[in-house]
């Protein structure tokens, strides 16, 4: 029998006129002859059901790091690869959902003397979604409120983490508890965001901002260039000591903690002497200053353009004509340099260089501005019954580190507590990685890793096991060679 055949018997039925149902979601598609199903990934060929997309094995190159050579579509004929040096991921390999059969693959290989197995799927997941932490000092929108693609609302804003803005998109209640228009649009940002491709979405109550992974936030068509250094009140201890001597006050302006450093414990510490100027805002300990503006696209995050506008009040008692005043933000794009005039009043000046040095230091020390894409999954469904006849009992070994779960062999954080739920970044995945179903729901590679011998005390399936040299050589046209990324570390490896 050959692969593609043996294939069809596990992901669909034979019906009458050349037609195949193909159960590998719960759409059960009957295809016909020449076609493809509702998502595009398996197709009717001769009869056979035949996945669209070639399965993908990852191999380490080889000594002295030469690169894989990638073939494809019959190029290959499975014995130039050393056996011991590929791993079979779930791109590509298909699924038996509602996993009432083996999964499409399970592994045998043998690495460091121990016989082990790997379990490759691809998952069928509604109850998935996308964290997008977006590195910008611009307010984007208020905690909590819509994120909207084409006028849908597909996710929520989050927290803010130090100079980041989080996103959650996605969500089993977006994907089928609103309308169909609201599942589909939700299920193509996502499918567009884990792909690393663009997305254009709006904030309710904010701004408009283009996602992509790897890639700057563009906010309201401005690209953004800069993670801010840290708070106002953190930019101040940073650069106090290299300030001294050549300012007499400094205020950082920052959204969160606007810094002030004669009155911060940095500037005591240099034996600063009050400047007497005070901003506005809620004071909480010394030269640090909550809600000093509204957020915005203005300074630090606020939506003040002229720093000025923040001065409550200049004590004429401690301040002095001549006193050096320096405004900057937390990413040192906005700076502005004045000295007091006789009625200390804040004239603008030239910056002196040493000041000038110290700005472009703050800008120097914010790291590029970057979206991040973090595909985040539960994985407790029926897809653990086509690893194991306990599914249980995979929960428990993964939980405790026996078994080692993949996503296109990138390594997953695992979040504690019940379930499989885990979280990988979209970047360490393989291109193309991800697919859909018209439920809609996320098609996402996972695989699982063990010894044989626990495999088989979690009643795994070990009647499907199959060497991974014959895997490869079975696959034939329907294999995709690529080379192992370089920042994840090898799945057999203990």
């Amino acid at each position: 029998m050959t692969s593609r055949a043996a294939r069809s018997e596990k992901f669909g039925a034979a019906e009458g006129d050349g037609i195949i149902r193909c159960d590998a979601c719960p759409v059960l598609c009957r295809i016909r002859p020449g076609r493809a199903g509702a998502c595009a990934r398996y197709a009717n060929q001769n009869g056979v059901l035949v996945r669209t997309d070639p399965a993908l094995t990852l191999a380490q190159a080889i000594e002295g790091n030469h690169p894989v050579v990638a073939f494809a579509k019959g190029e290959w004929d499975g014995e130039l690869l050393d056996p011991s040096r590929a791993f079979v991921t779930g791109v590509g390999a298909g699924t038996t959902y509602p996993d009432y059969k083996p999964a499409p693959f399970i592994v045998g290989s043998t690495h460091a003397g121990v016989d082990t197995v790997t379990v490759v799927t691809e998952g069928m997941f509604s109850y998935c979604g996308v964290k997008v932490k977006i590195d910008t000092d611009r307010h984007l929108g208020p905690e909590a409120a819509a994120v909207r693609v084409n006028g849908e609302q597909v996710g929520h804003v989050t927290t803010a983490e130090y100079g980041s803005q989080m996103l959650s998109i996605g969500g089993v209640r977006h994907l089928t508890g609103g309308s169909k228009k609201e599942g589909v649009v939700t299920c193509e940002t996502m499918l567009k965001l884990c792909d690393a491709e663009p997305v254009e979405m709006t904030i309710d109550g904010g701004h408009g901002v283009v996602v992509q992974a790897g890639r700057a936030p563009i906010v309201d068509g401005t690209p953004e260039k800069r993670m801010r250094v840290g708070c106002g009140s953190a930019t101040v201890g940073i650069f106090a000591q290299q300030w001294l001597g050549h300012v007499d006050e400094v205020i950082v302006v920052d959204d969160h903690i606007t810094g002030v450093l004669s009155e911060h414990q940095a500037g005591k510490v240099l034996n600063m002497r009050p400047a007497g100027i005070r901003v506005r805002g809620r004071r909480s300990t010394p030269g640090r200053y909550f809600q000093v503006a509204q957020p915005g696209l203005g300074w630090g995050g606020t939506d003040i353009t002229d720093p000025l506008e923040i001065i409550e009040k200049i004590d004429p008692k401690t301040a002095w004509p001549g006193l050096r005043l320096l405004f900057t933000s937390t990413t040192g794009d906005h700076a502005l340099y004045c000295v007091l005039d006789d009625a200390l009043q804040p004239v603008p000046a030239e910056m002196p260089a040493a000041v000038r040095t110290v700005v472009d230091r703050i800008g120097e020390n914010c790291e590029p501005s970057l979206c991040s894409v973090i595909f985040m999954a539960g994985a407790g469904g029926s897809l653990r019954a086509g690893v194991t006849e306990n599914p249980v009992l995979l929960t428990q070994s993964v939980a405790r580190g026996e078994t080692r779960v993949t996503m296109g062999g990138a390594p997953v954080y695992l979040w504690p507590g019940g379930g499989i739920t885990v979280m990988a970044d979209v970047l360490r995945m393989p291109k193309l990685s991800f697919g859909y179903v018209p439920t809609p729901a996320i098609v996402a590679p996972i695989e699982f890793t063990m010894p044989r011998a626990l495999y088989a005390r979690l009643g795994g399936h070990v009647n499907e096991i199959v060497p991974v040299q014959q895997v490869l050589r079975d696959l034939g046209e329907d294999l995709r060679l690529e080379t192992w990324h370089p920042d994840n570390p090898w799945p057999f490896a203990r």
